[in-house]
């Protein structure tokens, strides 16, 4: 019979305690305690001295780079990136000319906004971001990625230039994202040579290889910055289940390489080493903290595998508390600020642990209004917690001291995937907060699905390569032929990132990164998508667009041809908003839906107006399938909550039926809005559908998906949409 091995009973902590552990488990008491060589490190711990700010060198080589040509700047999380933007910003603007800055996230591009606010003031600053257009003409724009592609497509189109004289996309690495990439490909292919281009990147790997690229197909130089210094030092720490806290590095063997700790080794090897928690169960994160809060080590960011773990995570915290009553009250009194223009917020079910535990949980499950109330929290050192997946790592700015982690991999949409060095290192970017930390830590915590000896490389790695993701669609095959014909689109995509690194790939063969690719991949498959618009006559013999693929052309979103499609059939219910926003819906979804929902949650014409949509596109949809394009199943479930939402009934309840999370259906109500703004584009053409989903992106912008001023600036929008369409 096997019997269970206990963990060598020896002095592991300067205390000379021995470890703890129940007889029939192999999960230790848990009693603070660290390593004696961690003594010098933690009486580093506090806040900088004051002084007056000084830019550091590559900011300094950054604006002088901006100033003569183009400019990639590659630097950790945290290092001072939006300070070269926004002087960047400003001698543009004391020039009298325009600068318009990109980032990914909506989120990301409202704070920004209200940070070049008070820069450069509200009357000099404008927002562009589907959600929000405010000041369009403004000599300083923020706004999606998205919105400045779609503003290269028009300005292409009607033959003008875009009126801009810089352009910074933030987050530049994003040019590597599987989904999203072709956004940023397509901006600096596009984009006239004559506007200076500023590129803000976390570290990568091939910098210089994207500069020769923007060389090749812009005939200008693109300077790059490298600054590798993170502008907190950063100690990496492994918290032993028994409550002691290890250096996971070493210090330099004679060879000058740092090897994992000794101590950290031991536990490595042992066979069935002691456990924070059985398997398959969160850690007791209130003793975690009680570890952190003794050497001095929160606030912190814990990232976990799911949104289900970070909101149990909380239920973990219960013996943790606020640092005194004064901070407990003052806690109080910022919650009650922040969720004033709500009252679903006001009463969030995760309110109580803000208020008396000082923890939060922040994912994509969770509300927009929510989640900034936790962000803002957290930026002003009231939190000592905040429990997150790793969107948390992808441009949103609340730093902390340290950086927990129990998984060393990331869902990626499809699977579970080791982190890369870039991802380790953008999440650990959020450790030592700038102007308020000497140090920041990371502490890796061990578990089924962490691999310690991965983490300990991880902290050392060089950072990834970008990898081009451009891909053809049918959104972009319809504004290309707006203004170029297909000769002048084939050399477009020879200019590409993909037929470039080909390029470098053949040069230095053995590289397997991009091997799909040939130099004709691209054009073969916009030939492919191009066949297609001819037969469905959305673009003529001619190689030129039809009347039909003009108005097309302005549905810029994931299913063009779908909705297209529709408005050809006379399908949509173009008279009535709430059962148009709920169809719209059905097409926007893409997960997988359970449709078995009670009749009782839908009236008959929506069921009878979804059906008839579903049959009537189900041959063109099979169609598009059998040539190889990628089309959505149309769920009813989604339809019935968007319905249930736009015609007036609570939040509570349409949570409820769409057995969605609460981020989740609200990203479902933002999209939906979202495709309904292009359809109102159409005014010309569908002058009732136009009219009739403007009225169905004001039912369903409502609290709590965007707050009160939200939903002004929506109505505000929307009126203002009222008077577009295509020119």
């Amino acid at each position: 019979m096997n019997r269970r091995r206990r963990y060598p009973s020896k002095k592991t902590r300067q205390t000379g305690k021995q470890v703890n552990f129940s007889k029939k488990s192999r999960i230790p008491k848990i009693r603070p305690g660290a390593d004696a060589g961690l003594k010098k490190v933690f009486a580093s711990i506090g806040i900088p001295e004051k002084k007056p700010f000084t830019p550091d060198p590559f900011q300094i080589e950054a604006l002088s780079a901006i100033e003569k040509t183009d400019c990639l700047v590659t630097a950790p999380t945290g290092s001072g990136k939006t300070w070269i933007a926004r002087q960047a910003m400003s001698r543009i603007y004391e020039k009298g000319q325009k600068s318009w800055y990109a980032s990914p996230l909506k989120a990301l591009s409202n704070s920004k906004y209200n940070e070049f606010s008070s820069f450069f003031g509200a009357v000099n600053v404008g927002i562009l971001t589907g959600d929000r257009k405010e000041n369009p003409d403004a000599p300083v724009i923020v706004g999606t990625t998205e919105i400045l592609r779609n503003q290269l497509y028009d300005a292409m189109h009607y033959g003008e230039t875009l009126s801009v004289d810089l352009v910074i996309l933030d987050e530049a690495h994003f040019l590597g994202d599987e989904d999203r990439g072709v956004v940023w490909e397509e901006i600096m292919i596009y984009l006239p040579p004559r506007i200076s281009l500023l590129l803000l990147s976390a570290t990568i790997g091939n910098a210089k290889q994207i500069a020769g690229w923007l060389y090749k197909i812009r005939s200008k130089e693109c300077i790059v910055v490298e600054e590798t210094k993170r502008p907190v030092s950063l100690c990496p720490l492994f918290l032993h289940p028994s409550g002691t806290l290890y250096p996971v590095l070493a210090s330099k063997d004679s060879k000058g390489k740092k090897r994992i700790y000794k101590k950290v080794v031991e536990y490595l090897n042992i066979r069935r080493p002691p456990l924070f928690a059985p398997a398959r169960r969160l850690p007791p994160f209130d003793e975690i903290l009680r570890v952190l809060k003794k050497y001095n080590l929160l606030p912190a960011i814990f990232f976990l595998k799911s949104r289900a773990d970070c909101d149990r995570a909380l239920d973990l915290c219960v013996k943790n508390r606020p640092a005194g009553p004064e901070h407990e009250i003052h806690l109080a009194e910022r919650i009650e600020k922040l969720t004033l223009q709500s009252s679903h917020i006001a009463n969030h079910r995760q309110r109580w642990h803000l208020e008396h535990l000082a923890v939060g949980a922040h994912h994509s499950g969770q509300l927009p209004a929510w989640k900034l109330v936790i962000e803002s929290l957290m930026t002003e050192g009231l939190l000592d917690a905040v429990f997150a997946t790793s969107t948390v790592a992808a441009g949103v700015n609340f730093p902390a001291r340290t950086v927990v982690f129990l998984n060393s991999d990331r869902f990626n949409g499809i699977e579970f995937m080791p982190l890369s060095p870039t991802e380790f290192h953008q999440m650990t970017g959020r450790a030592g907060r700038r102007g308020m930390d000497n140090i920041g830590f990371t502490v890796a915590i061990p578990g089924r699905f962490m691999d310690l000896r991965l983490a300990a490389r991880l902290v050392s790695s060089m950072p990834s390569d970008v990898i081009s993701q451009i891909k053809i669609n049918f959104s972009m095959v319809l504004n290309l032929l707006l203004s170029h014909t297909p000769g002048q689109i084939e050399d477009l995509l020879e200019k590409s990132f993909a037929t470039y690194q080909l390029a470098k790939q053949r040069k230095k063969r053995g590289s397997q990164k991009i091997a799909a690719y040939d130099n004709k991949f691209l054009w073969r498959d916009f030939l492919r998508h191009l066949d297609f618009l001819k037969e469905k006559k959305y673009v003529n013999s001619n190689d030129r667009l039809t009347d039909d693929g003009i108005w097309a052309s302005q549905l810029r979103v994931d299913q063009p041809l779908l909705i297209g499609e529709g408005f050809r059939l006379r399908i949509f219910p173009e008279s009535d908003p709430s059962l148009l926003a709920a169809i719209i819906a059905s097409l926007v979804e893409e997960r997988d839906a359970d449709d078995n929902i009670d009749k009782k949650f839908f009236p008959k014409r929506l069921l009878t107006s979804f059906l008839n949509v579903k049959k009537m596109l189900r041959p063109f949809s099979k169609e598009m399938a059998s040539r190889g394009f990628e089309v959505r199943k149309l769920f009813l479930r989604p339809a019935v909550a968007m319905y249930a939402w736009a015609t007036g009934q609570s939040w509570e309840k349409v949570v409820s039926v769409s057995n969605l999370e609460e981020g989740t259906l609200a990203m479902l109500v933002l999209r939906t809005a979202d495709n309904l703004r292009h359809i109102r584009a159409l005014v010309s053409v569908f002058p009732e559908a136009s009219k009739t989903a403007g009225t169905a992106i004001a039912l369903i912008l409502r609290d709590p998906v965007v707050d009160e001023q939200g939903k002004r600036k929506a109505e505000g929008t929307e009126a203002e949409g009222r008077r577009e369409g295509i020119r």
